[in-house]
């Protein structure tokens, strides 16, 4: 041969090595399929495991024996090799130890099904025409065994595999000698894992898309991720949290580590912090259970600090047990408060506030963690009570169904709590109108005769009346703050619930006084008449002791009668010398311990 002609021959082209090359590449693109670790064989002189009339055969070694001069289309090695390497993931072709028995047609072909019908939605190139585009239901095993017992396997579902008419998965014998053994299954189980966070993480917002570096994403972002995907208890509430690493903030703010909204549904992270996969973890669980529980709602008239502190050792101690991630140093943790609630802690704690305020939450000494307000833009969400609750709740059955790991007592009581939330407040208000606004009952008497006496003039039956001095004892006051901070809507709303309980329960008037700068003393009104027809006078200032002060000092108001008082929480300290309760706007508190019950309207 020339020289020419041998320069022409090594510049011949391998069309079907570069086809090959071309599905192996798509094949990598895959996120899940492109993870796992890939060996190839392209020989037929020292291997006896290439397919003669196929593309490609899978042994337990993890080897993918593809036919060297086989032309095909890059979309169809590509399916082939994902085909091979499902077989690996789902254990098909396991690298056990010991004796290894190589499968029957059976198995052979009901793993082919299998496969083939997780390909057709989990689209990795193009499947060979000749293939059926429908797919028996069950497992491998339940194929087999039905077609092992007609002894036949069906004829479309025969050559589905990759090697033609030979099998495509084989069995290496166990080398006792090998210093490991690789488990496909859990290798694939990890990537399909990873891939999943991945997807959350593009759906979140998290990455930009699913080609980003692995080394680009946060560990707080691969921790809130983590929970998705691998913690089903609180997997909901953090596939709907959001973190906000903000350096400027969390200077601005004093965030050591982090701290939680849960109104905004943020989580707040100081990006400068330096911490382990598994302190991220601990710390986010620790955000979302103060979010979760409601602890900023609970605190009610305590120290919101101290009860903050009490907050956060239950919840340090349940993590603990639970072994959720690895606790960062200096957290607060007492093994001898365990099994106690937030304010079963609190009660034992706040007889030493200097001590307590020397200690530090995840954000700072001194300062809380549960935050009252959004730190950045607010941003609309669903109902907060309705998102936690609900998270939870899932979350607390999946971790139970699937047995996924010890949870405290404590913990259990209170999310079963939150699944049961107390009555809405106009039924609670219905029910102090039931005890303290009695309706009146009517007297019977002979000494006037009923309607129908004369009915029966042979038997005098006594006839029923309200007696006057009944009128006085069913009515109630209502102290209304009419300053330039009340919302209308409340009013309306407070109003409106008052007006049609009264009616219910036959109060024919109500002593209405309103207050901003003074009080106004508005008389009785009918019932009917409280939520239209009144005239609200006063825009000034918050001062309502003295309009409590009206009452108990008017001579026409009955000393029994309860007071109600409709506030926005803005106000001086009352002291109400009789029965009475408050209305204010759900999210608002009173400058002081309320001695009656408080309705929050919503």
């Amino acid at each position: 041969m020339s020289r020419a002609g041998r320069q022409a021959q090594k510049k011949k082209r391998d069309l079907a090595a570069e086809a090959f090359e071309a599905g192996i590449a798509l094949v990598r693109a895959n996120p899940a399929l492109g993870s796992v670790d890939l060996k190839v064989c392209r020989t037929t002189r020292d291997c006896f495991l290439t397919p003669d009339d196929g593309l490609v055969r899978v042994d337990s070694d993890g080897v993918l024996h593809a036919h060297p001069t086989r032309r095909a289309e890059p979309a169809e090695w590509a399916w082939a090799v994902a085909h091979g390497l499902i077989h690996l993931g789902f254990g098909h072709v396991p690298a056990a130890k010991g004796e290894r028995v190589q499968p029957d047609r059976y198995d052979i072909a009901a793993r082919c099904v299998v496969v083939n019908r997780f390909l057709l939605g989990f689209s990795v190139g193009t499947a060979p025409e000749h293939l059926p585009s429908a797919y028996p239901d069950g497992d491998e095993e339940q194929l087999a065994a039905r077609w092992r017992r007609a002894g036949s396997v069906p004829a479309v579902f025969e050559r589905c595999g990759t090697a033609g008419g030979g099998p495509d998965q084989w069995l290496e014998p166990y080398d006792k000698w090998a210093p490991s053994v690789p488990d496909w299954q859990l290798a694939f189980a990890h990537a399909l894992t990873r891939t999943m966070a991945t997807a959350m993480d593009v759906a979140g917002g998290r990455r930009e898309s699913m080609s980003d570096d692995a080394a680009q994403v946060r560990p707080w972002e691969k921790a809130l991720s983590w929970f998705v995907t691998s913690y089903p208890l609180l997997g909901g509430i953090a596939a709907g949290i959001e973190l906000v690493a903000d350096l400027e903030l969390a200077q601005a703010h004093g965030i050591s580590v982090a701290a939680v909204n849960a109104e905004a549904g943020e989580i707040y992270v100081n990006p400068l912090r330096q911490m382990e996969d598994e302190e991220w973890r601990f710390v986010l669980a620790h955000e979302m259970l103060h979010a979760a529980l409601r602890h900023g709602d609970r605190c009610g008239t305590r120290d919101p600090y101290v009860f903050n502190v009490a907050c956060d050792y239950v919840i340090n101690g349940w993590l603990t047990e639970m072994d959720v991630g690895t606790p960062p140093e200096g957290l607060l943790y007492d093994a001898e408060l365990k099994g106690l609630s937030a304010e079963e802690v609190y009660d034992r704690i706040a007889h030493d506030l200097r001590r307590m305020r020397r200690l530090s939450t995840l954000r700072g000494k001194g300062a809380c963690d549960v935050l009252g307000a959004p730190l950045g833009s607010p941003r609309e969400h669903v109902d907060l009570d309705e998102f936690y609750r609900r998270g939870l709740g899932q979350g607390l059955n999946l971790h139970q169904q699937h047995e996924r790991g010890y949870l405290p007592g404590g913990l259990v009581e209170e999310i079963r709590a939150l699944n049961h939330p107390p009555l809405h407040w106009d039924a609670r208000l219905a029910r102090w109108f039931d005890e303290f606004v009695p309706r009146p009952e009517p007297v019977r008497s002979y000494a006037r005769p009923s309607r129908r006496q004369s009915s029966t003039p042979d038997i005098p039956r006594a006839g029923r009346y309200f007696p006057p001095e009944e009128i006085a004892r069913c009515t109630f006051g209502v102290v209304l703050d009419t300053s330039g901070s009340m919302d209308r809507t409340l009013l309306g709303k407070a109003l409106g619930a008052i007006a049609s309980y009264a009616g219910a329960r036959d109060v024919p008037a109500a002593r209405v006084v309103f207050c901003d700068a003074a009080a106004h003393d508005a008389g009785y009104l009918p019932v009917s008449e409280i939520a239209g027809r009144v005239r609200v006078r006063g825009r000034g200032g918050t001062v309502l002791q003295p309009g409590i002060d009206l009452l108990h000092r008017a001579d026409d108001f009955p000393p029994g009668a309860p007071v109600l008082v409709i506030t926005d929480g803005w106000c001086d300290v009352l002291r109400v010398r009789r029965e009475h309760a408050y209305l204010i706007p759900h999210g608002a508190r009173l400058p002081f311990t309320a001695r009656g019950p408080v309705f929050r309207v919503q």
